[in-house]
């Protein structure tokens, strides 16, 4: 009996690691879940040391966000319900944090959005994406999902 007891421990415990172990080969699975607690909490960080500072603290944006500076670039909008952000689906999102709104937008718009692609891990960005979807009222992040799973098809 001991015996057995030993060898079913033993196979848990293996399958558990090996279980892990697949999880850091591969990664967490990629996406922004504003449900997860951790992933939220996770972005909440991030987003406070690298968006804050344009998008707002309580991701209000800068004020007159639709009407271009003088230099001709528009203010960071709002993440928050207010804002445009939520219009698009969740893998654009991720691609214009990584690589910056100059790689998809036209050759003639100016923005002061950065690429963070060099500055912060995949898992950092959804992260971020989490932490903004999280403050949404439930109707937007129906919709906001709805438009998500469509961009994937």
């Amino acid at each position: 009996m001991k015996k057995a007891l030993k060898v079913g421990i033993g196979l848990t415990l293996g399958a558990v690691v090996a279980v892990a172990g697949a999880v850091m080969l591969v990664g967490a699975k990629a996406g922004a879940d504003p449900t997860d607690a951790a992933q939220v909490a996770r972005g909440r960080v991030v987003y406070a040391e690298q968006c804050a500072s344009c998008h707002g603290v309580r991701l209000e944006g800068q004020p007159n966000w639709q009407s271009r500076k003088p230099d001709g670039r528009l203010p960071a909008p709002p993440h928050d319900a207010s804002g445009h952000t939520w219009h698009h689906p969740d893998p654009d999102l991720f691609k214009i944090t990584k690589q910056g709104i100059a790689a998809f937008a036209p050759p003639d718009y100016s923005s002061d959005m950065p690429a963070f692609g060099s500055s912060l891990s995949d898992a950092d960005i959804w992260a971020v994406i989490a932490f903004i979807k999280s403050s949404w009222p439930e109707e937007i992040r129906r919709r906001h999902t709805a438009m998500s799973e469509r961009s994937k098809n």
